[in-house]
Formats: C-alpha cells, structure tokens, sequence
C-alpha cells in the first residue's frame, strides 16, 4: 500500500484535517498578521531586484545646496537570494509591496507540507503514524503562526521535510530497484536542500546531516559503500552548485570570497562588535534577552535592569558593567574601544568560569530553544513567566509552552520498546545538529528550530501510533 492509497481510504480523515489546517492558517492570517523588520529587508531587496541590483535601499551622497541626499541602493550579501527571490515573484504577481498576498502563499506551501510530513512519517513509521503526523502538522500553531510573518520559516520548513523525505524515499527503496529510482530521490533530495540553503544558510546543516548519515551507513556496511558515496557526492554536488553563482557574484559586485550570508548580517567592511556579542554569550540564555539587549544595539538604550543576575559574577562586575552601558548610551553606538572592553569583560568571565561558557550555557539555550513558548511573532509578552506583571500573556504564554511540551512529549514516546522509525537515525542527527550549531549563537530565536519539526512530529506520530504488530526494533 502507498501513502496515497492511505490517503484514499481515509479519505474523511484526511479531508476534515486538510480544511481544519487551512480555517487555522486563516484565523493566524486575518487576526495575527505580522509584518516584521526583516520582512521589510526581504521585500527591500526584492523591489531592487527587480530593477536590476542585489541591494538595500541607502543614503549615499549629497545633493545640491537646499536639496535632500540622493538616495541610491548599495549591493549587498546580508540575505541568501532564495527568500528575496520568492517575494520578488509575489511582487509580480500580485503587486509590490503587497506582503498579505505572500502570507496566502505561505498557507499553500504549509498545507503542502503537512502531506510530506505524511508521506515522511508513513515511510519511516507506517500508516497510522503517517495520520497522527498529519494531524499533528496540520494544528501545528506554530507552523500556522508563520504562515501569517512575511519570513523564511514556511518555505525553509517545506524545504526541509521535502529534503528529508526524499532521502529516506531513495534509502528505503528495495534492492531491486532501479539504480534510476535512487537516483532520481538524492537528486531532488539536493534541490531541496540547495532551496533551503538559499534560502537561509543555516540550512547546510541538513546537508552535513545527511552526508554524516550516507557516509555511518556506508562504513558500517548497512548500505553498500559505492552506493553511499555516490548518494552523498550526488546530494553533495546539486545542493551546493547553486552558490557557484552567488558566490562569484559576491566576488565581482562585493570583492569578498563569500559563498553564504555572513553570519551577523554585516555588509564588507561593516563594524562588528565581536567583544560585545562574545560578551553577551557569557550570560544571555532566552528570547527575551534577545529582545531586551541583542536588538537594542545600535541605535537604542541600554537597560541594566533588563539584565539576569547571572551577568555579573561580582558587585564590582556589576559596576563596570553599568559603566559601559553608560558610555554606549551616551551615543547608542558601539565604537570599537568600547567594543574592546566589553570583550575583555568577556574574557574574564569565560576565564573564571570555562565551562559556564562552553558547555553550561550552550546546553541551557540549547533546551530553552525546543521548551520556551513560541510567542515571539504573537502579540504577547516574551517575559512569559512574569505573572505578576500581565496574567492574560502569562497564561496564555504558558498554555503555548505546554502545547510545545505536548509535542517534545509525543516524541520521546518513539523511545518506547518496540516502535520502531526507520532511518530515525538521520532524523535525530539533524535534530541534534541543528540544535548544537542553534545554541552556540549568541541570539538564541526558538523559531529556528522550527526546520526541525517535520523530523519531530514523524517521531511523534511513531510514538502516539504505538508499537506495529511483527515489527522489529
């Protein structure tokens, strides 16, 4: 029986939840709207594609006596062409700057992506988990609550179960068939893997995932070694010639070897406080560190009240703290002498406390990733847990925790004797990966995770569908 066989004999099931997906996408579309500061940047560059530069929209040069500044755009690399490339299309289609049209786009790649996750869980854990997945897909509020954000989630999401779904359709082939087949599978295993590192260069971690796993099952004899290697020089190459271009773009336009965004978003030779951002990897944890000091740098003030007491390990490190906050404050830039001594306080720190900052702290983002509320693009307080201040977020910022919870919980019950997921190996690596590479940053947003939820919910949907009769483990 295939998937879509499944599908036509329960047919209702499926149905009913295909429309309970799309009422949830439109309640997120019509009642939570957002139209974030980066989506502003997306759409920025996509307008300035369309006549023909890769760029921001700046001030450049002066004009004439009495006159405003020319206005020019400046090329640039601080987004993947993927996302740019999409809304510029939407653009076209349905008028510029018209970000509500590309959050209905959004609802059809997610509904699509629930049938993958489907198909993705009926591969790897068989009919009844591949329904329970598509359920769980298809209320997904998190996945719901993108739809309705300009950003790259919904499509880097689609990319990623797409991905994973094809790898483990050309690994879970029989022997028999045709090399073609396979062939065929690890190619569009690639071109979705090239769509989501286009569309964000965090998704090469997928790629290292799957080449991790090709290469463990090639050397421990679970795949025939020749078959393995040219899967992972299949999927290899294909993923990443897309950033052949890119990157000698890069090179004639910027003058710089860049073959991926740069990682804080700078443009060549743009300042970046690499003393400060060292420093705040020596205490911040959550999201809302992320909202009260990481955003606030340039431009806006400093609170020391919004820092945790884990900041400081001393009333005198707490005095010097305040100190440079004042100086930054002052201007609301961060010069590089200033930027050198919140680097030194960085190195300090990290001196007394090694394993604070290199194993303690990375794990604590690492789980506050996959088990801090989802309310980031929702109208609600990230201090969820304040209930003190606002009861109505807190509340509702703790229900969305547990939802969260239920999700982590469905998963775990995959560990269960006797269910079994095929190749659950490559999905838990990617999980694994993905996390590790998420918590050494120093901006801890949970809605990275979010490429890893197609691999969640088929551990999910194995878990709550139970062991299968004469499966073996």
């Amino acid at each position: 029986m295939s998937l879509a066989s499944s599908i036509a004999r329960h047919r209702r099931f499926y149905i009913a939840f295909t429309f309970a997906a799309i009422v949830l996408r439109l309640l997120f579309i019509l009642k939570f709207p957002t139209i974030a500061p980066d989506s502003l940047v997306y759409g920025d560059i996509a307008k300035n594609w369309q006549q023909g530069i890769y760029g921001i929209s700046g001030v450049h040069t002066p004009g004439p006596a009495g006159t405003p500044p020319i206005r020019g755009v400046e090329p640039t690399d601080i987004r993947m062409p993927g996302y740019p490339a999409f809304v510029a299309l939407c653009f076209l289609l349905f008028g510029s700057e018209h970000y509500g049209a590309i959050m209905y786009v959004n609802l059809v790649f997610d509904v699509i992506t629930c049938y993958i996750i489907a198909a993705l869980a009926w591969r790897a854990a068989g009919d009844r988990a591949a329904r329970i997945a598509f359920a769980l897909a298809a209320c997904c509020i998190f996945f719901a609550n993108y739809v309705a954000t300009p950003l790259t989630e919904p499509l880097a999401i689609f990319a990623a179960a797409a991905a994973l779904y094809f790898a483990v359709r050309a690994l879970s082939g029989p022997v028999s068939s045709p090399p073609q087949f396979r062939s065929a599978s690890w190619v569009l295993c690639g071109i979705a893997l090239a769509s989501g590192i286009l569309l964000r260069p965090d998704g090469g971690i997928l790629l290292g995932a799957t080449l991790v796993y090709l290469l463990w099952r090639g050397a421990r004899g679970s795949l025939p070694p020749k078959h393995a290697m040219a899967a992972a020089l299949t999927v290899a190459v294909v993923a990443l010639a897309p950033l052949v271009p890119w990157t000698v773009r890069n090179w004639r336009v910027l003058h710089v070897f860049q073959p991926l965004a740069p990682v804080y978003a700078n443009t060549p030779g743009e300042f970046v406080p690499l003393g400060f951002i060292r420093w705040q990897k020596t205490w911040i944890l959550d999201y809302s560190s992320v909202e009260d000091i990481w955003f606030h740098v340039p431009g806006d003030a400093l609170d020391m009240q919004a820092l945790p007491a884990r900041a400081f390990d001393s009333p005198t490190e707490r005095d010097e703290t305040a100190r440079l906050f004042a100086e930054y404050n002052h201007t609301r830039v961060m010069t590089g002498p200033l930027d050198a001594q919140f680097g030194a306080l960085a190195a300090r720190r990290i001196a007394r406390h090694p394993l604070r900052y290199y194993a303690w702290l990375p794990a604590l983002r690492a789980l506050d990733l996959w088990a801090r509320p989802r309310t980031e693009m929702l109208p609600l307080d990230s201090h969820w847990w304040q209930f003190d201040q606002d009861l109505h977020d807190a509340i509702l910022g703790t229900a969305i925790g547990l939802l969260g919870w239920l999700y982590l919980a469905a998963a775990l019950l995959a560990l269960r004797p006797g269910v079994h997921v095929r190749f659950g190996g490559l999905l838990l690596l990617f999980v694994v990966l993905r996390s590790a590479f998420l918590a050494s940053m120093p901006n801890p947003e949970q809605r990275y995770v979010l490429e890893c939820f197609p691999a969640l919910l088929v551990f999910a949907g194995a878990g709550l569908a139970g062991p299968r009769p004469g499966t073996q483990s």
